[in-house]
């Protein structure tokens, strides 16, 4: 498998205080992978060293094979970054800011033209092309920061925290414009304290604590580490004492709680089979059931367990 980003025992020190400690991680082609972690575990760290921004104290970063610190021109030729909040001049319009950060690339003018048009039709901001971009809100910045990483076709995309601070809407928008950027065969790495972002985004998640790896996998196989799903019962009718038993004394669960005398939660370690059975016997004792289903996600309820309340 080639390896796209890798990092090898990456350290990084601030007056005595490891940001990363040792940190090992390889991410292969074509993957989008979410980075996720609480504040301070290093996320924004990690994508400065590989981004050239800072200097690792000890350790190996390579991007395409390159050594980042050794080659830092060849590692980033094909690498389109978005580092933490982007900002640009506020009396220029996208055309025109594309255009000065494709002339700094060496781009040629007619190329840049053409990939300007196509970028800003991929972040949905071809209506504002001409308009300057003082008067833009945060989550259009966010995507102008977006297509000017993509400006030169990079085969690397790496995004820190690419909705933080947006409202609903523009998370929405940024995540929809990832999702497309996933179909044309990119690796895409991208930072996350959206645990919701990262599981329905991502294909793998890494997460990180005080500066270590402590989960790297794909998002597919989290259900099978984290065992019992969280399940909500709702009923028309507050539940009865012999209803509540059926639950509590079915197989696979755990931790029934009355939240409601029409609200239960539980945990439940079943399949989607014994949640059919636990719900017709439910039927059976005379439950006039609402909704029955899985609430919060496989995620969180993984956070939580490796990262708990540190």
């Amino acid at each position: 498998m080639r390896e796209v980003i890798k990092t090898v025992g990456l350290t990084k020190m601030y007056n005595g205080f490891p940001a990363l400690d040792e940190l090992t991680l390889t991410i292969g082609p074509d993957v989008c992978v979410g980075f996720i972690g609480p504040n301070g575990a290093g996320k924004t760290t990690t994508i400065k060293i590989l981004t050239s921004l800072i200097r690792s104290t000890a350790g190996k970063a390579y991007v395409e094979g390159f050594d980042i610190r050794e080659s830092p021109k060849a590692a980033l030729m094909n690498v389109g970054s978005v580092v933490e909040t982007p900002e640009f001049y506020p009396y220029l319009t996208p055309i025109e800011t594309l255009d000065y950060l494709g002339r700094l690339r060496g781009m040629g003018e007619e190329y840049v033209r053409d990939r300007s048009k196509r970028v800003l039709e991929q972040v949905h901001m071809e209506e504002w092309a001409t308009t300057r971009i003082g008067k833009f809100s945060k989550g259009m910045k966010q995507r102008l920061g977006i297509a000017q990483a993509l400006l030169h076709e990079p085969t690397v995309l790496i995004l820190d925290e690419p909705t933080s601070g947006l409202d609903p809407r523009g998370m929405i928008e940024v995540r929809e414009i990832i999702k497309d950027l996933k179909k044309e065969k990119r690796t895409i790495f991208m930072s996350s304290h959206l645990l919701y972002e990262a599981q329905e985004v991502c294909d793998w998640v890494a997460m990180v604590d005080k500066g270590r790896l402590i989960f790297f996998d794909k998002v597919e196989n989290i259900s099978k580490l984290t065992g019992a799903k969280k399940l909500e019962i709702r009923l028309v009718e507050p539940i009865t004492e012999e209803q509540l038993d059926t639950i509590k004394n079915f197989e696979g669960v755990a931790e029934v709680s009355l939240v409601h005398p029409e609200i239960v939660n539980l945990r439940f370690g079943g399949n989607d089979q014994d949640r059919a059975k636990m719900l017709a016997e439910m039927i059976a004792k005379g439950a006039m059931v609402v909704s029955f289903q899985s609430v919060g996600m496989e995620l969180e309820d993984l956070y939580m367990d490796m990262i708990g309340s540190s």
